[in-house]
């Protein structure tokens, strides 16, 4: 085949209409199934590293668009974390086959353990980065003002500043609401009992490293890795921090495989 020529994306048709961009690859397990953060996309470094990796190892592979973001159908505006989290289900039963670890970054590691108390028997294990686990609240809604929060509550919708986009990120009220029923971290135990692993730069403005320790606190698992880096920012995009997260990545495989 001429690698110049360019493939469809394939794309999985909710029930809901939904259209969701996704890329495939086949190879043993257990697979791998990358979550992107808020307003991220599929061709991001680290899913784009990881699908490398996969590749070259054989392992299988899979990333894919929420509703609302890349190449997927939808405005970014009508999503929230239950519907994320559903597609993110959906194609964990839809697209995959046999035990698959989850890598969720920022947002995608909260919609992964939604995924893993989802689903326990499909999960082999999780590798989160910067786990955002109930940023809209503790980040997003917290972050607002007086005025900003009426302005919200009148109008259903504002624009705020992106570390990351020149064009402001739009917060919906519903997004905020409908995120409190799926919050995490004030419950007293998560009954997720597979191996998981953390990830996190302790010089993360967007969601601070103390987020991930809450997080494993609350996990049933006694097989839970924490591992912080000093200098690491949200997005863990280096270099090094993408050596550090397929070195965590192997560790995870072999532990599950048993070897």
């Amino acid at each position: 085949m001429n690698p110049s020529i360019e493939l469809p994306t394939p794309i999985l048709h909710l029930p809901d209409g939904a259209a969701i961009a996704y890329h495939r690859s086949q190879g043993k397990g257990p697979g791998v199934m990358f979550m992107g953060g808020f307003m991220s996309d599929m061709t991001g470094t680290k899913a784009m590293a990881l699908e490398r990796w996969c590749h070259a190892r054989g392992q299988a592979f899979l990333r894919f668009d929420y509703s609302g973001h890349g190449a997927s159908s939808g405005r970014f505006e009508d999503g929230t974390i239950g519907r994320w989290a559903a597609e993110a289900i959906t194609v964990l039963d839809r697209l995959t086959e046999g035990p698959q670890i989850l890598v969720g970054s920022s947002m995608g590691a909260w919609l992964m353990l939604l995924a893993a108390l989802a689903r326990p028997e499909r999960i082999a294990g999780l590798l989160g980065v910067a786990c955002a686990a109930d940023f809209i609240e503790n980040t997003i809604w917290q972050a607002l003002d007086g005025p900003a929060r009426e302005r919200l509550q009148q109008e259903g919708v504002i624009y705020v500043p992106s570390d990351y986009d020149e064009i402001p990120c739009p917060i919906t009220l519903r997004l905020i609401e409908e995120a409190r029923r799926h919050s995490l971290l004030d419950r007293d135990a998560l009954p997720i009992h597979c191996a998981v692993r953390l990830l996190h730069g302790m010089r993360d403005a967007s969601v601070p490293w103390r987020n991930s320790l809450r997080v494993a606190e609350r996990l049933a698992s006694d097989d839970v890795h924490i591992v912080l880096v000093k200098d690491g920012e949200h997005r863990m995009s280096r270099d090094q921090d993408l050596a550090l997260l397929t070195s965590m990545l192997t560790e995870l495989i072999t532990h599950i495989r048993g070897l």
